[in-house]
């Protein structure tokens, strides 16, 4: 799913996208980071987790004891999954990129890995982050 499949796919979702966050491939296709992702994986709090659950989606228990549900063919929730802290851009809540770092080194998986070397050569090419980050100074 490219950039424009995702801002369709959370236009679709009835719930308020104040309690959703871009997590992982779909946050890097969101930045730029990537063309595409195969799946939209997002974060979610307690109270949307209790929605989902309570609307009849299926869910599994993490090691931790948070919940992870299947929202159709290739959306999930993760609930509690966060690092960092979330930035609004263009109305959409995406998980920042050192939060993003940090949930890519967690696992080590080998796609885990590739995707580090990718946000560290996009992070490097910093022109492109005061579009993100514009400095409050300058006016």
């Amino acid at each position: 799913m490219d950039r424009n499949g995702l801002l369709a796919a959370l236009a679709a979702f009835p719930y308020d996208k104040e309690e959703y966050w871009l997590i992982t491939g779909a946050a890097m296709v969101f930045y730029g980071m990537k063309e595409e992702t195969a799946d939209v994986d997002l974060g979610c709090g307690a109270s949307l987790a209790d929605r989902l659950e309570k609307d009849g989606f299926l869910y599994r228990r993490t090691e931790d004891g948070m919940r992870w549900f299947k929202y159709g063919e290739n959306v999930e929730f993760f609930e509690g999954w966060m690092a960092d802290a979330v930035v609004t851009i263009e109305g959409v809540q995406v998980v920042s990129v050192e939060g993003l770092l940090e949930m890519k080194r967690k696992p080590g998986r080998e796609k885990d890995l590739l995707d580090i070397e990718r946000i560290e050569r996009w992070l490097a090419n910093a022109p492109h982050l005061s579009l993100l980050f514009p400095d409050p100074a300058v006016e």
